[in-house]
């Protein structure tokens, strides 16, 4: 009876402490099963990021990768459709090479090689100091220079193959260089431009005012303290316009003669063992000499190559 008169009541505060732990008990275990919720949404934009690239690399490499097979194909099995290497043979590139058909491929490989580098170099020179004046320079006229570039850029170059056939056949020019290197500069030149206005016009103003206060002219600081900074650019634009000019065909087939065709005009002139016969298997064997050391140079560069296209997109 004394005990059961003396028994306390539980403390409220006791019991609200005790309900309050119990409930972040139940939150927290409540909130166990939200974890594999989370990764499952953080792996979901993931899988579709690698299935869009995978995608796209297929897209991309599965032509190249089908005129290496049929390069190593014999020819009497040109046409199958296995998607690994069959019937293996280097015959093909010993016919690419070989001049007993008429083919002379390593003379259009030089020709390709001098064409390229004369306009890369004529287009970096001009582009540099044209993207100078307009990322550095307030004149008159700024927006009109801009406005002409890209207008020439969109030009159809279909509509130019007439008017320079009769022009250049009038100089005396078709089947030189020349006929090529200019039309190939004017191509290139827009895209050399746009890159390096976009990538000087990042560049800090400080660094070259700094020069000119030291007593540099314009073209000192041009030469010694700008042209330092955009060697990434200059590379990255040298690369594309190198590319572009290699795969240029349609202006070539009508301006260059059999001693300067580059290869993509002889790769389209191929002949066969007779006249009768399209040498597929040759001309593939032929596509891929030409496109891997592009592939090659461009894996060995890609990290300059991006540094290049992306240093213009990020302010400091």
């Amino acid at each position: 009876m004394m005990v059961g008169k003396h028994r306390r009541e539980p403390d409220p505060t006791v019991l609200a402490g005790a309900g309050v732990g119990a409930a972040v008990l139940d939150r927290s275990v409540d909130a166990e099963p939200a974890l594999p919720k989370r990764r499952r949404r953080t792996l979901g934009p993931a899988a579709r990021t690698y299935l869009g690239v995978i995608a796209i690399l297929i897209w991309g490499l599965a032509p190249f990768y089908w005129m290496v097979i049929v390069a190593f194909r014999k020819v009497s099995h040109t046409y199958d459709s296995t998607p690994w290497p069959t019937f293996v043979t280097f015959d093909n590139f010993r016919q690419a090479m070989s001049t007993d058909a008429g083919n002379d491929f390593l003379a259009a490989i030089r020709n390709s090689l001098i064409i390229g580098a004369a306009t890369t170099a004529v287009a970096l020179a001009l582009g540099i100091l044209t993207a100078y004046a307009l990322a550095r320079i307030q004149f008159r006229g700024k927006f009109v220079v801009t406005g002409i570039v890209l207008a020439a850029s969109m030009f159809p170059g279909v509509a130019l193959v007439t008017p320079l056939f009769q022009l250049f056949g009038d100089l005396g020019w078709i089947g030189q260089y020349q006929a090529m290197i200019i039309p190939n500069i004017s191509f290139v030149l827009p895209l050399t431009i746009y890159t390096l206005t976009s990538f000087l016009s990042d560049l800090p103003w400080e660094l070259e005012e700094a020069a000119r206060v030291d007593g540099a002219s314009r073209l000192q600081a041009f030469r010694l303290v700008i042209l330092p900074l955009a060697a990434p650019a200059l590379f990255t634009t040298a690369i594309l316009a190198f590319i572009a000019t290699w795969n240029e065909y349609m202006l070539s087939n009508q301006l260059s003669s059999t001693k300067t065709e580059p290869v993509t005009v002889a790769i389209a002139r191929f002949a066969g063992t007779n006249q009768f016969e399209e040498p597929y298997a040759t001309i593939m064997a032929a596509g891929a000499i030409v496109t891997i050391p592009l592939v090659i140079m461009v894996l060995i560069f890609q990290r300059r190559i991006v540094s290049g296209l992306t240093a213009g997109g990020v302010k400091s």
